[in-house]
């Protein structure tokens, strides 16, 4: 799976958009060019963390990306925008007056408000079946993580005692140092270190999860598994992963998924193809055949005359597209199976056959086209 977004810009899933632009903000700052003599590894990550933005900035984008772990056409990263060093200076200059100028990124900024610490996420893969990417599925899970304590509500204090507003911080749960520099004045923000960035100081702990506002229980979760999904694609579950200390907001669930192979079929995208094996005298003389399908079959009619390597496109038959909702098809390619043994009565049917069939055509002789070809025909290509 491609790097997390939200783990590129150091945010939790349930950050507001003013919580990305500050990260963002932040790290371009940091590994700008300009404030690197051009470093090839500042550049990177400050292309990386300009992808992230321009994704989680968006809330279309980051509804599907928190869904699907995508937000371009099938697999599991962003398909559509992949900034060189010129886009991403581009959209860093686009977003550096709204968001304040020199003043907000080098001080003079509101000064951030306490937020209660997030649980962690909770991470899983599940394997599912080609007839459940065409069908969907539902899986149902146990887990056992930390929740909030029942005894203290989850807010760590022992019933009945009261926290108090930390000295050090005032309540806001950082502390900030300004300094000089030549492009203005640098404020640096810490987390508070007698309240843990939590704000407040209890001093009468809950004896049940000795101040943590969280105990080790076991919970049942029902997954949904949409159709259409390939490997790497993953669901978010939101609030399903461990709950935050002291009444903080639970983590998510995050279920990666893999498609397991089916020997039956090549999938490509939402197409398959099937290897359909006929005699020789099945596609000298044509018929009907039953062709299997991730579920259920269907009946393909083979035309007389039909060449080892040709396609028979089913259209609608193959797999639900997760992005358009569309159907891909279902390309059946005929094998001319050749008998390995010949009993005599064959042998002699088959010697008759030589003397009687003539040499097959030039563009046969020589292999004919290939099976893309074939298959970018079939596709209309």
């Amino acid at each position: 799976m491609a790097r997390d977004y939200y783990e590129v810009l150091g945010i939790s899933r349930d950050a507001s958009e003013a919580d990305v632009k500050r990260a963002y903000r932040k790290l371009a700052m940091e590994y700008h060019p300009d404030r690197n003599s051009g470093a090839k590894h500042a550049e990177e990550r400050f292309k990386e963390v300009t992808e992230a933005y321009e994704v989680l900035r968006d809330p279309q984008k980051r509804a599907q990306y928190d869904r699907f772990g995508t937000v371009g056409p099938r697999g599991g990263g962003f398909a559509g925008f992949h900034p060189d060093l010129a886009e991403a200076l581009s959209i860093f200059m686009r977003d550096f007056g709204n968001m304040g100028g020199f003043d907000a990124f080098f001080g003079g900024g509101e000064r951030s408000r306490r937020t209660r610490r997030r649980g962690p996420d909770v991470r899983m893969s599940f394997e599912v079946s080609l007839a459940e990417v065409v069908t969907g599925a539902k899986r149902t899970v146990k887990l056992r993580t930390l929740q909030a304590c029942a005894t203290c509500g989850g807010t760590g204090a022992k019933p009945g005692a009261t926290s108090e507003v930390c000295r050090t911080c005032g309540g806001v749960g950082e502390v900030r140092r300004a300094t000089q520099s030549f492009l203005g004045q640098l404020v640096a923000v810490t987390t508070c270190p007698s309240c843990s960035g939590e704000g407040t100081v209890i001093r009468s702990l809950c004896e049940e999860c000795r101040g943590d506002g969280r105990v080790r229980r076991e919970k049942t979760v029902d997954v949904e598994i949409p159709a259409g999904v390939s490997s790497n694609n993953y669901l978010t579950l939101r609030g399903e992963g461990q709950a935050g200390p002291r009444g903080g907001p639970a983590g998510d669930l995050i279920v990666v998924l893999e498609v397991a192979e089916d020997p039956r079929f090549e999938r490509h995208g939402d197409d398959l193809v099937y290897d359909l094996p006929v005699s020789f005298s099945q596609a000298a003389l044509g018929g009907d055949h039953e062709v299997p399908l991730p579920v259920g079959s269907v009946t393909v009619r083979v035309p007389a005359g039909t060449q080892s390597g040709a396609i028979l496109t089913q259209r609608g038959k193959g797999l639900p597209s997760l992005d358009s909702g569309r159907v891909g098809d279902l390309h059946v390619r005929v094998r001319v199976w050749t008998p390995a043994k010949l009993s005599r009565e064959l042998e002699e049917l088959f010697a008759r056959l030589k003397d009687i069939e003539g040499d097959p055509p030039a563009t046969e002789r020589s292999g004919g086209r290939g099976f893309w070809d074939k298959m970018k025909e079939a596709l209309g290509g």
